[in-house]
C-alpha cells in the first residue's frame, strides 16, 4: 500500500465521491475528489464574471487563485476546497449555477492541463484514491487499480437529489434529470479527455448496490492488485 494509486472514474452522480471516500477511509490513504476542483473554478468564473467558454481566461483565473483540495476527516465530505485563501462550502460547489457550467469549464485543454498537473503532484506525494472523469485515462494512466463506476440515470438522479437536499439546495427533479443527461452528453463528447472507461478498468454498475457494497467490491480488487 505504500505507493498504490486507485483511480475511480464515472459519470455525474454515479457515487464516485462517496465510494472513493469510503475506500480511502478503509485503506487509510489520501482521498482526492478532482470534480470539486473543477466546480471551484466554475464558481470563480461566475464570481468574477469570467466567460466559461474562454479557456485561456479560466486558466489565468486558476493561476491567480490556486484551487486546492485539503483532506479533513472532520467534515462530511472528507475534504475542504479552497480557491486562494477562501474556503468554498459544499452548498456553493453544488449550486445549480455551478452545475450548469462546470462541464463547459472542464472541457478546456488549458484548464485540464493545470488541474492534471496539480492532481499528479498530489498523487506523487502519497498513496491515493482519486475520483473524477479522466483519472484512469489521463491523470493516473499507470494506476494499479482502475474503476469505472456507473449507474442508471434514475439511480443517479435520486442520489444527487439526496446529496443536494442534504447541502440545503432546493431540487427540481425534472430539471436535475435534464442536467445529468446533458452533463453525460458533454462529458462523453468533449474533445479533450472524454469520459470513457480506462483500458483495464473494472466496470461496476452500482444502480442496485449500496455504497458499502461498492466499497467492499473495490477493496477486494485492491487486495488482489496488492499481492
Amino acid at each position: 500500500m505504500k505507493t498504490i494509486q486507485i483511480a475511480i472514474d464515472g459519470p455525474a452522480a454515479s457515487g464516485k465521491t462517496t465510494v472513493a471516500r469510503g475506500v480511502a477511509g478503509r485503506l487509510n490513504v489520501l482521498y482526492l475528489d478532482t470534480g470539486a476542483m473543477y466546480r471551484a473554478l466554475a464558481y470563480l468564473a461566475l464570481h468574477t464574471r469570467t466567460d466559461a467558454d474562454n479557456g485561456a481566461a479560466l486558466a489565468r483565473l486558476e493561476a491567480a487563485q490556486r484551487i486546492r483540495v485539503v483532506p479533513d476527516g472532520d467534515v462530511r465530505l472528507g475534504f475542504r476546497v479552497y480557491a486562494g485563501d477562501t474556503e468554498l462550502s459544499e452548498e456553493t460547489l453544488q449550486s445549480n449555477e455551478v452545475t450548469a457550467i462546470v462541464s463547459t469549464v472542464a472541457a478546456h485543454k488549458e484548464v485540464r492541463d493545470l488541474m492534471v498537473r496539480a492532481q499528479r503532484e498530489a498523487a506523487d506525494s502519497a498513496p491515493v484514491v482519486m475520483a473524477g472523469r479522466d483519472i484512469g485515462t489521463v491523470v493516473l494512466p499507470n494506476a494499479a487499480v482502475k474503476i469505472f463506476l456507473t449507474a442508471s440515470v434514475a439511480a443517479r438522479v435520486a442520489r444527487r437529489k439526496a446529496q443536494l437536499e442534504a447541502a440545503g439546495v432546493d431540487v427540481d427533479v425534472h430539471r436535475l434529470t435534464e442536467e445529468i443527461e446533458e452533463r453525460d452528453r458533454l462529458d462523453r463528447t468533449r474533445a479533450v479527455s472524454p469520459l470513457v472507461p480506462a483500458p483495464g478498468a473494472h466496470v461496476i454498475d452500482s444502480s442496485d448496490m449500496t455504497a458499502e457494497q461498492v466499497v467492499d467490491a473495490i477493496c477486494s480488487i485492491v487486495a488482489v492488485a496488492s499481492r
